[in-house]
C-alpha cells in the first residue's frame, strides 16, 4: 500500500506538492486497489465469484475511478492510425 501511495504523490508531482486532502485521497485509494487486489486472487483461487463478490467487486472499482478521477486520472488518447509505411514493410513480399 506504501508503495502505491508514493508511486501515485510521485505522479502528482511528489510531496512538496500534494495537499493533504488529495494525500487523503491516495491513501484511499491504494486502500482499495490493495482490497480490489485481494479480491482477485480469491476469484482466481475459487475459480468463480458469486454475485454478491462482484457486486461488491463492481461498486468498490467504480469509487477507485471516481478517487482517481479525483485526484487527475485522465484518459490520454493515443494515435492508432497505422503509417503507410509501416504497413507496406509489414506485409508479406509478393
Amino acid at each position: 500500500m506504501r508503495d502505491l501511495m508514493e508511486l501515485h504523490i510521485s505522479d502528482l508531482g511528489g510531496d512538496a506538492a500534494v495537499s493533504a486532502a488529495e494525500r487523503s485521497i491516495v491513501r484511499r485509494v491504494a486502500t482499495l486497489t490493495v482490497e480490489l487486489e485481494r479480491m482477485e486472487e480469491r476469484f482466481a483461487n475459487d475459480g468463480e465469484a458469486d454475485a454478491e463478490a462482484l457486486d461488491l467487486y463492481s461498486r468498490t472499482s467504480g469509487n477507485l475511478r471516481r478517487l482517481l478521477e479525483a485526484i487527475g486520472l485522465r484518459r490520454r488518447p493515443r494515435d492508432v492510425t497505422p503509417d503507410l509505411r509501416d504497413y507496406i514493410d509489414a506485409r508479406p513480399a509478393a
